[in-house]
Parts: C-alpha cells; structure tokens; sequence
C-alpha cells in the first residue's frame, strides 16, 4: 500500500527551527515529486503549497518561507525534509507531504486528503511569540 508519514512536528518559539520528515512506501520515490503543504486548523482555512522538490531536485518556495525553509530529499531513504528556521506565528499548522501527480496543484483543503493514497496525515506545528 502507498503510504507517506511525517514527523518532527512540535511546538518552538519564534526564531526556533524544526525539521519535518516524510517517508515514502509501495511506490516508486525515486521518480515522484514531492510537496509539502499546509493548513491552518481551524474551520474554512485553506490548503497552501509552502514547498515542492521534483524527482530531478528542482525546488519551489512560496514567498513567505523563502530564505527560512529548505527542502531536501534522500532517494536512498524514500525521505523528503523540510528544514524551518527563524520560525514565526504564521507557520503554526498541519503540515502534510504528499506525493501528487502535477507538483503545482493547489487543492483547497488539506485535510480532504489527509491519509489517502500519496498524502500523509499531517504533522502540528505549533509556533509561539
């Protein structure tokens, strides 16, 4: 079966750092693209795409994290990081990694993905000011 996890979500205080971890299985991650999504909880809060890295290691940032988050890959390990440093308020969410077919599809909620095939269940993160 398909299956992504996360992890290294918690909670920091501004200016802190963490690092996400996702790890793929039952397919083939040395020739996806992955993303890394977001959500904020809360009701009507909108899925945004904070960061992707194709299968040839070519990245995209959104503006809010650029220069802040870097995305990285471990083909050998079926892993994709996402490194956050001087962490703000504004990026407490639920962090999702998901592996979809187009790297710049934009889906409204998050969270209606969560779970299934080539999308992870998120992992909180929670930043302090």
């Amino acid at each position: 079966a398909v299956q992504l996890v996360e992890s290294g979500g918690g909670s920091v205080q501004a200016g802190g750092s963490l690092r996400l971890s996702c790890t793929g299985s039952g397919f083939s991650f040395d020739d996806s693209g992955m993303v890394w999504y977001r959500q904020t909880p809360g009701p009507g809060n909108q899925c945004e795409l904070v960061s992707s890295i194709s299968r040839d290691g070519n990245t995209y940032y959104t503006d809010s994290v650029k220069g802040r988050f870097t995305i990285s890959r471990n083909n050998a390990e079926s892993t994709v990081y996402l490194q956050m440093n001087n962490l703000k308020p504004e990026d407490t969410a639920v962090y999702y990694c998901a592996a979809p077919i187009k790297l710049t599809w934009r889906p409204t909620y998050c969270s209606d993905y969560a779970g299934s095939d080539y999308w992870g269940k998120g992992t909180l993160v929670t930043i302090s000011s």
